[in-house]
């Protein structure tokens, strides 16, 4: 069954392994950067967020949330590699 996904409408891209963790990183250098919580006013900015400008470590946690439906790193990226993905990809980035 195939699910039609609208890539205008808004999202919400956080990491949700990160729910329970409190902490400041300021004047401390961290190995690991959260992600912690940003709005796209459309999903495909936020699915090229996620693959090409997030570092890679984070995809494996990260959720996409697009009209109460949650997408995992896995489903980001099957959304990135789509033929129904509007934007144009970065060079080098996986093609369908």
């Amino acid at each position: 069954m195939t699910i039609a996904f609208d890539y205008g409408d808004g999202a919400e891209l956080f990491d949700f392994s990160t729910a329970a963790e409190l902490y400041s990183n300021k004047g401390r250098k961290f190995r690991r950067q959260p992600l912690g919580y940003r709005r796209f006013a459309r999903a495909a900015d936020a699915i090229r967020f996620a693959i090409e400008e997030m570092p890679a470590q984070l995809l494996q946690s990260a959720c996409l949330e697009v009209d109460d439906v949650r997408f995992d790193g896995e489903g980001i990226r099957r959304l990135y590699e789509s033929t129904e993905y509007p934007l144009v990809r970065l060079a080098g980035a996986p093609q369908p």
